[in-house]
């Protein structure tokens, strides 16, 4: 009878170690990652009001080169870029059951060693376009084209390239799409540094030869990343060149009535634009309430080191937030429809 109790009391210690180690690991990995539990639209983040702030700091905006979002139709997947130790990929977080994962790389990227940036998912999310240095013929000369994956059910299918008459022996990127499927993006020639906006409409489910925007959409000396209205009611730019411009790159908008007529470009103001900063990422969400770009701002001091600019001030400051890299910054969109 000892000897049996001496068994079941083994037991019982065994199976509580087992308990208590794993409650450990579990710990451990909850330790590790550290990412917080968020559920709710927008990884449960404070919505903005009219003046911008950075969007889930910490999350998804950090010290890092962080830039460039987009988003599924219903808002439950979020995209976004870093850049960093020469690695340039798109990263995603997804809500299940209202909570938020923590990002990860896009599935469909496989080679890292290769540029994945821009992404756009199309309005009815069938389809996400993005900029990469993916080649379909290993002897050709490596240039930054446009390439897409189709939605899968929960994930997305092998990259493919959009082929011509969009991408060509020159640059194109940041692709953005309307909803009835015409494509917006930035072309340069080969061996060219003037960049412009073209477009190409879909016809019976092919791109056809695009066409370059007129000085309107195509103003400022250089002009790079556009995001279109899915409705084609305004395009928004990143444009270099312009008299009232307040930096290097400012955001311009510019709106487009029924006969395919644009405005004269109107500078997206301080708020938005910043004389320190730069500025080349826009996008607003799918249910069309907020504005999200890009912008290179510090967080305080206009640019400088509070105190004297000492190396362990300099180190401390480079590591946080808010510190000159890009950064994904997002405010309320009634002022871009106030502009027309």
């Amino acid at each position: 009878m000892k000897e049996f109790k001496n068994k079941i009391a083994y037991i019982i210690l065994t199976i509580v170690g087992i308990i208590i180690i794993n409650s450990c690991n579990n710990n451990q990995k909850q330790s590790l990652t550290n990412f917080p539990l968020l559920s709710g639209p927008y990884l449960g983040q404070t919505l903005p009001n009219d003046d911008p702030i950075i969007f889930a700091p910490n999350i998804v905006s950090t010290a890092m080169y962080t830039r460039d979002i987009t988003m599924t139709p219903d808002g439950n997947e979020i995209y976004f870029c870093i850049s960093v130790m020469g690695y340039n990929l798109i990263y995603f977080t997804k809500r299940i059951d209202n909570v938020w994962t923590e990002p990860k790389i896009a599935p469909f990227i496989t080679e890292l060693d290769k540029i994945y940036y821009e992404p756009h998912i199309t309005p009815d999310g069938s389809r996400m376009l993005f900029l990469t240095s993916l080649s379909d013929n290993e002897s050709e000369e490596v240039t930054q084209n446009i390439w897409a994956v189709d939605r899968r059910g929960e994930t997305w299918s092998t990259p493919y390239s959009l082929g011509a008459p969009i991408n060509t022996d020159g640059t194109e990127y940041f692709p953005s799409t309307t909803r009835e499927g015409t494509l917006y993006f930035t072309r340069a020639t080969k061996g060219s540094r003037i960049h412009y906006i073209y477009r190409s409409k879909l016809v019976d489910g092919q791109y056809i030869e695009p066409e370059k925007l007129n000085d309107s959409v195509n103003c400022g000396t250089n002009r790079y990343n556009a995001f279109i209205d899915p409705d084609e009611r305004f395009i928004i730019v990143s444009v270099v060149g312009m008299e009232d411009g307040l930096g290097g790159t400012d955001y311009y908008i510019v709106f487009r009535d029924e006969k395919d007529n644009w405005s004269k470009p109107i500078n997206l103001g301080p708020k938005i634009n910043q004389k320190l900063g730069a500025e080349w990422s826009p996008y607003v969400s799918p249910d069309g309430k907020y504005f999200f770009f890009m912008s290179t701002r510090t967080k305080e001091f206009n640019g400088l080191v509070e105190g004297f600019p000492t190396y362990t001030n300099l180190l401390n400051y480079s590591n946080k937030l808010g510190n000159g890299n890009p950064s994904i910054y997002w405010v309320k969109s009634d002022f871009l429809h106030d502009l027309r």
